[in-house]
């Protein structure tokens, strides 16, 4: 996490700034050749500054990919109230359709995925993220299988959080043709889903 978090909105602006241009850095040269100099300077901040906020590169993708997380949870926040409806299916379409418009009008969220997979610490930052955004994936669960015990569900969001985020950052391979790669993860989503939708009436009816 950043060495502290900016209060003041001087403070924040130049905190945004250095967010955003290693974004655009990531963009253009990859992780590898990603450096805190290359990014101060693109911000036109000091490097003192830089260093204040964040110790090393490691940390600033680990800040970029819980801001992209923290969005993601929030447009779940809409999602949220059309579950259990009878047409959540539709919505849930609706949702991944964004999600997947994201990835693609957005390059650096790959980036920033591929860099959180570069050592075993940000790795493991990057799974506590997860963890994070699959608490409110299990809430957003909780109407559609009430039945099911709250580990199983637990579980449940955890493997949603990966295979989504996974099959988003395939999507957008080069070779890969995302609207084929969306609609089979879809198609995934949905059987998941009924399965546990039933599994949980039939428990019910126990």
């Amino acid at each position: 996490m950043p060495r502290r978090r900016p209060t003041q909105e001087r403070s924040k602006r130049k905190f945004d700034a250095l967010l955003q241009a290693s974004r655009e850095l990531l963009v253009e040269v990859g992780f590898e050749s990603f450096t805190c100099e290359e990014v101060a300077a693109r911000a036109e901040v000091p490097i003192g500054t830089l260093y204040q906020f964040f110790a090393n590169k490691y940390v600033i993708v680990c800040e970029l990919n819980r801001q992209d997380l923290v969005a993601v949870s929030q447009e779940l926040a809409d999602f949220h109230g059309e579950i259990p409806s009878l047409d959540w299916l539709r919505h849930m379409n609706q949702f991944v359709d964004h999600l997947a418009n994201l990835w693609m009008t957005d390059p650096s969220r790959r980036e920033v995925w591929l860099a959180m997979q570069s050592t075993p610490s940000t790795r493991a930052t990057g799974a506590i993220h997860e963890k994070e955004f699959a608490e409110v994936v299990s809430q957003m669960l909780r109407p559609l299988t009430p039945r099911t015990p709250r580990a199983r569900r637990t579980m449940m969001a955890e493997v949603l959080v990966h295979v989504v985020y996974s099959m988003l950052n395939f999507s957008v391979q080069d070779d890969q043709s995302n609207t084929e790669a969306v609609s089979e993860l879809k198609r995934l989503m949905v059987a998941y889903l009924m399965v546990a939708e039933k599994e949980s009436r039939t428990a019910s009816q126990r």
